[in-house]
């Protein structure tokens, strides 16, 4: 287990400094190509729904745009450099990352709901299960 929690704070190191490397290449390359699809002096891609100049009321869709793109860059950075690797690590070690959970079924004498399907018998009060069937 010790392993498993190491792997996953260097995943969660390595998304951080990602994040921060994405963030700078929307903030300096990304978001002024939004801001001059609209063209003219607008101060980005959007529309001034009150006074001129009052940033509150300023509907900015250029920055919406911006943080879309940085979240599909930094989902894409975290899948093939993080959990690919991951998966294929566990791989070879015999374990399947991040795999459907196994079906289960609900004692009808406690109630406990994590019993594997094919439990004859309950884990936790010892009295049989039914058969499905």
């Amino acid at each position: 287990m010790r392993g498993d929690v190491v792997v996953v704070a260097v995943g969660l190191i390595v998304a951080l400094a990602f994040s921060t490397l994405i963030k700078a290449f929307t903030d300096s390359v990304i978001n002024p190509l939004v801001a001059r699809a609209q063209g003219g002096k607008s101060p980005g891609l959007g529309w001034q729904l009150g006074d001129p100049g009052n940033k509150a009321t300023y509907l900015d869709i250029g920055a919406f745009i911006s943080a879309l793109i940085y979240f599909l860059i930094f989902m894409a950075v975290v899948y093939f450099l993080i959990v690919l690797p991951y998966k294929h690590f566990q791989a070879r070690r015999g374990v399947a990352a991040f795999k459907d959970p196994v079906p289960t079924k609900t004692c009808p004498e406690c109630l406990s709901d994590d019993l594997p399907e094919p439990a004859s018998k309950c884990r936790y009060c010892g009295s049989a299960q039914p058969a499905r069937g």
